[in-house]
């Protein structure tokens, strides 16, 4: 059983990105990216699940197992400049030290970022336990309590009961582990105060989706909502939501982590 479920959330990934780009001119480039990547990422996560590397030699694998396979999909499907950087990083860069960056939390931009979260965040969702030995301490309940990561985006599902009102549940930007945290709180600095925490959202084009920011700390997520649209695959929807991205910039808001296409 457990094999189908893992086979299903990629194959649920695949489907919804195929979707949303022939939906969305805009999104057609990134998600013509993403849907290599997830090739990718897909026989990375099963390789791990086989292999079973231990957190010490994390970084080792990564550029070994699944860096390569990373590099394949952004030079068959990014733009030219896409291409010519990360091929430039592959023979010149210090990829394991990168990699360890990554893991590390250290500050990383540009292709240095893309090629070590595309690459590692595969192995952590296929290994929690070890994903769990990044945790720095005892998280916040705004971190991810397995990895210690900052939230991707948040999402409502349906509660499957007329009466029930579904959690808000956040989603690691490292690990795609998901946990629950009170809808009136900031997902960035816990704030509690509604009023200081503005929600954005163009209904005709994203029926689904909004923006949750804050005017204490200036950050946002992107919040889906299955309810609105049960295709919806929360990881997928927040990188074709360019334009509510935009939107975003234009008040002055920061994104609390880029998705993988960086934005």
């Amino acid at each position: 059983m457990t094999v189908i479920a893992e086979s299903t959330t990629f194959a649920a990934r695949r489907e919804r990105a195929r979707a949303l780009g022939a939906r969305y001119d805009f999104a057609a480039e990134p998600l013509r990216l993403y849907l290599a990547l997830v090739d990718a990422q897909e026989r990375t996560f099963e390789r791990a699940r086989a292999d079973r590397p231990n957190a010490q030699d994390l970084a080792d694998y990564v550029v070994r197992v699944s860096l390569p396979g990373v590099l394949e999909a952004a030079v068959a499907a990014g733009t030219e400049m896409l291409r010519e950087a990360v091929i430039l990083r592959f023979h010149e860069g210090d990829l394991e030290g990168i990699v360890q960056a990554w893991l590390d939390d250290d500050e990383l931009t540009g292709t240095d970022l893309f090629l070590a979260r595309a690459s590692a965040s595969a192995v952590l969702e296929a290994l929690p336990e070890v994903a769990a030995t990044l945790r720095p301490g005892e998280p916040s309940d705004r971190q991810c309590p397995r990895c210690g990561g900052l939230p991707q985006l948040a999402f409502f599902a349906d509660s499957g009961e007329a009466l029930v009102t579904s959690p808000r549940r956040l989603v690691c930007s490292r690990c795609a582990n998901e946990w629950t945290l009170a809808r009136m709180t900031c997902a960035s600095c816990g704030e509690t105060s509604g009023a200081k925490m503005p929600v954005l959202s163009d209904f005709d084009r994203f029926p689904h989706l909004r923006i949750d920011a804050c005017e204490i700390c200036r950050r946002y997520l992107i919040t889906v909502d299955v309810r609105k649209d049960p295709h919806a695959v929360p990881l997928v929807d927040e990188l074709a939501a360019l334009p509510l991205d935009l939107v975003a910039a234009e008040r002055g808001y920061t994104k609390i982590a880029r998705n993988l296409m960086g934005l």
